[in-house]
């Protein structure tokens, strides 16, 4: 799917600020006519939606109580829904419709939901729960097609580019390779024993698989895909931060990695020959760093913070350019599609 460029990305977002400074003299238009799509939500039962360049919150999900936190949001990949994992299960609200009740209900699990991923066309969503299991989803149906189970809860899931693996990790200090295929699991990795993997993910090219642990850990495989099988070689480890790493999001591009962490920062490593250098520290935020988002060209990095409030990053400078307030509780998850979709 082809993404947008830099330059691209600054004309979408001028043109948001534009549409924001409209939408103040005349009703709100429909989300699907704008180019970039930004969520935020958590402890305070709403979901958050921002003019990502003027950082006007233009539109609010105000969730029922008894739906607790939301703990991931997820937008598919033609900007048409967004997916909220919360307690037990996943709504799904149609963004164009601008109504505010689910159009779908994902329950299955008896836990927290804390993993959510769309597949590339959309068509299923893989979730995982603080119950141990990790569950994949026909969207059309919203029925279970697989599931998996951990020995333990279940912190993170990814699906592999390739669209046939999901990778997941769960709080024993387990990462696991599942083959939807042959459905069942094909590799097992343990870097740290009973020390929980909070956040694992994929290169775009599949090349590369990364883990952050609760001690502020990176861990780094290079993957080998062979005509029959495939290989996880250790490349390399390295302490990230002092505290939890909450979050660890490779690039777009492949060429960064981002760890968001307890210590109320957020790292920029470039990943060039696999030595994993600091390039830049982020800060600004006040307290833990819970979730990131890149942009489709990986220049900017979007994140959500306990200090209620999300960030817009320029990579390039490392500053903020934009803030983003309004949630009154701790802001744990954050989504953003901006993808071009001509």
């Amino acid at each position: 799917m082809p993404t947008a460029t830099h330059q691209q990305q600054h004309a979408q977002y001028a043109q948001q600020a534009q549409q924001a400074q409209q939408q103040m003299q005349q009703p709100q238009q429909p989300q699907s006519e704008m180019s970039v799509i930004l969520c935020t939500a958590g402890y305070d039962h709403s979901i958050r939606f921002w003019e990502a360049w003027s950082g006007i919150c233009y539109r609010q999900i105000t969730l029922q109580p008894q739906w607790k936190q939301v703990n991931r949001l997820a937008i598919s990949p033609d900007k048409l829904f967004l997916a909220a994992a919360g307690n037990a299960a996943v709504r799904i609200w149609d963004i164009p419709s601008l109504s505010n009740t689910p159009v779908a209900t994902l329950e299955g699990h008896t836990a927290n939901v804390t993993a959510l991923a769309y597949s590339a066309k959309g068509k299923w969503i893989v979730t995982g729960s603080e119950d141990g299991t990790v569950k994949v989803w026909d969207t059309r149906t919203a029925m279970v097609q697989r599931n998996y189970i951990h020995d333990a809860p279940v912190n993170d899931v990814v699906i592999h580019p390739n669209q046939g693996e999901l990778i997941s990790c769960d709080q024993a200090g387990s990462v696991k390779i599942w083959d939807l295929g042959e459905n069942t699991c094909t590799h097992e990795l343990v870097p740290d024993e009973d020390v929980a993997i909070r956040s694992v993910s994929i290169a775009s090219d599949g090349g590369t698989l990364v883990a952050g642990n609760d001690l502020g850990m990176v861990y780094v495989w290079r993957i080998h895909q062979g005509a029959e099988t495939t290989t996880l070689q250790p490349v390399t480890s390295f302490q990230a931060h002092g505290k939890y790493i909450t979050r660890c999001l490779l690039s777009p591009d492949t060429k960064h990695l981002a760890t968001c962490s307890a210590d109320s920062t957020i790292k920029l490593w470039s990943t060039a020959g696999f030595e994993y250098v600091l390039e830049r520290t982020l800060t600004g935020h006040q307290r833990w760093v819970w979730d990131a988002a890149f942009s489709a060209d990986s220049a900017y990095l979007v994140t959500a913070s306990s200090d209620h409030a999300a960030r817009l990053w320029d990579l390039s400078s490392g500053e903020t350019v934009r803030q983003y307030d309004g949630h009154h509780r701790a802001a744990v998850c954050c989504a953003l599609n901006d993808i071009n979709l001509a």
